[in-house]
């Protein structure tokens, strides 16, 4: 079968086309016709060595979320017969509750091998049902910038009607939140550099845009569009001197949902006392909360917003497209089907 490797990792050409055996089934395991991979920028740091978390060697499989169908179940496999349609979860140990002490060892593309291949084996409960009315390049847009995003506005302190939420760019993230804030009939406030970002922002559902090079104390803005009460929620991706805008950014008990960060970033504990913001980190979210989100998504018929699509060949070129920045929503690899 046709794969990538993740290679040496010294820069963002560094996936490697290979052909590899078909993956053998452990008794526990399903294995997955791959139709659709998805990026996040996780994959850029992944390729730099920029990424704080394990990684395997060279071998292992590069980018966590994709979507296919069964073609082949263990023994033991009691949740999934073949032919039906799945999506991988980014935590294979997180089923629900609290987040598993094991969990950044069980990621996908760490220590796991990750979906860019047109087979892959997966653990029986590492896996979702596709939303019917969602075709395959949209179900592999879920299981990072999705899930993150639901466990942002409904993980910790749900998110209620009326509330505000603001988001920090245009990427997958970001128009997850608006459309699911939207769903739950909150207000949305978008942040981009781009106006004509910013115009997409408000198609999906953005009430409010601000453009931070326009704005670039953007937290005073958004102070000023909420009448100075300040937000409920922040989606911050963690770009450089965000964080400290976002605290300052929430009313008193707001949520501050921390996606990343830049080496050495600080924030002054006072400003969080200031206003008994919350300020969380996050590892994307667990296969109970995917399966929350994707009953909303259904209810809502909700559609996840792609970018661009790139063949299987030009991988690396997709990878090199999602630095740039220049993408709203999601940039997608089609995976072709293999003969068997």
């Amino acid at each position: 079968m046709l794969a990538y490797e993740i290679g040496e990792r010294d820069n963002v050409d560094s996936w490697r086309a290979v052909e590899r055996p078909v993956p053998t089934l452990r008794d526990t395991q399903v294995l997955i016709a791959v139709h659709a991979v998805s990026l996040n920028f996780r994959d850029v740091l992944l390729a730099t060595k920029s990424y704080g978390f394990p990684v395997a060697g060279p071998h292992i499989i590069p980018c966590s979320d994709g979507a296919g169908v069964v073609i082949a179940t263990g023994s033991g496999v009691t949740r999934w017969k073949v032919g039906e349609r799945v999506v991988g979860t980014f935590v294979e140990s997180w089923i629900g509750g609290r987040q598993p002490h094991d969990s950044f060892e069980t990621q996908r593309c760490g220590l796991l091998d990750g979906m860019l291949a047109q087979m892959v084996v997966v653990d029986q409960n590492g896996l979702v049902a596709i939303p019917e009315h969602l075709d395959f390049a949209e179900a592999a847009t879920l299981p990072v910038a999705g899930v993150t995003a639901w466990n942002a506005l409904f993980g910790l302190k749900p998110l209620l009607p009326g509330e505000t939420v603001l988001t920090l760019g245009t990427g997958g993230v970001a128009t997850f939140a608006i459309q699911f804030a939207r769903a739950a009939g909150a207000h949305v406030i978008s942040t981009s550099s781009s106006d004509a970002k910013l115009e997409q922002a408000r198609v999906l559902g953005a009430d409010d845009t601000i453009n931070y090079r326009t704005h670039p104390d953007w937290q005073l803005e958004a102070r000023r569009l909420t009448g100075g009460r300040g937000v409920d929620h922040v989606i911050d991706i963690g770009g450089k001197g965000t964080t400290a805008r976002s605290v300052a950014s929430v009313r008193p008990g707001g949520v501050v949902s921390l996606l990343g960060g830049m080496p050495g970033e600080r924030i002054d504990p006072m400003a969080l006392l200031k206003t008994s913001a919350i300020l969380r980190g996050m590892n994307v979210g667990s296969r109970e909360m995917f399966e929350a989100m994707n009953a909303a998504i259904t209810l809502h018929g909700l559609h996840p917003v792609i970018s661009r699509t790139y063949a299987f060949e030009d991988a690396k070129a997709a990878l090199r497209d999602l630095t740039k920045g220049e993408h709203v929503g999601k940039i997608v690899i089609n995976v072709p089907a293999i003969s068997r």
